[in-house]
């Protein structure tokens, strides 16, 4: 499968939100409803992405054109459920504050893919430390970032929300 990847234009904030509704919607029909089950608006992924650089994959095409299958949102700053005490000290720490693949393509690598441009982005940036929260529950992605080489550093209740934080420190 031909994926490629690209920084997401405001023109694509429908499409990311419609991303976003269909994998909370498939989590929602798989475990209940939870703190997953929030759907998303064009308003809100514009406003997200204010502060933040959205990674997208596609299929079926160049890296700025084909169907968007994923999307992976970075920023410098800090989010509200983060609590910095729990990392490695790092001077330029880069947070990951969505992701999301098209239920239709998981376990077919596109989120691994995705973690990988990531890493890549954030080596350019420059940075040295890749920092993330998710659920502590069956609808989480612990599993996910394990796989990806992220260690989990804490397990967290944050507005009775059980989260995990995770790192990725890059060397060099």
């Amino acid at each position: 499968m031909n994926v490629t990847f690209s920084l997401a234009g405001l023109e694509e904030a429908a499409a990311l939100a419609a991303l976003h509704n269909s994998v909370a919607e498939d989590l929602t029909r798989r475990f209940g409803h939870g703190f997953w089950s929030s759907l998303g608006s064009e308003r809100g992924v514009i406003a997200g992405m204010r502060h933040a650089r959205v990674t997208v994959a596609r299929v079926g095409g160049k890296a700025d054109q084909g169907e968007i299958i994923g999307n992976l949102r970075l920023q410098t700053k800090k989010p509200w459920a983060i609590d910095v005490s729990y990392f490695t000290p790092a001077k330029k720490p880069i947070y990951v504050t969505g992701m999301a693949v098209l239920p239709s393509m998981q376990r077919k690598g596109i989120g691994r893919a995705l973690v990988a441009e990531a890493v890549r982005q954030v080596r350019d940036w420059p940075a040295d430390a890749i920092r993330l929260d998710a659920f502590n529950a069956d609808a989480g992605a612990g599993g996910f970032y394990r796989k990806c080489g992220f260690r989990e550093v804490a397990s967290v209740v944050y507005r009775n929300d059980p989260l995990l934080y995770f790192e990725l420190v890059l060397q060099g």
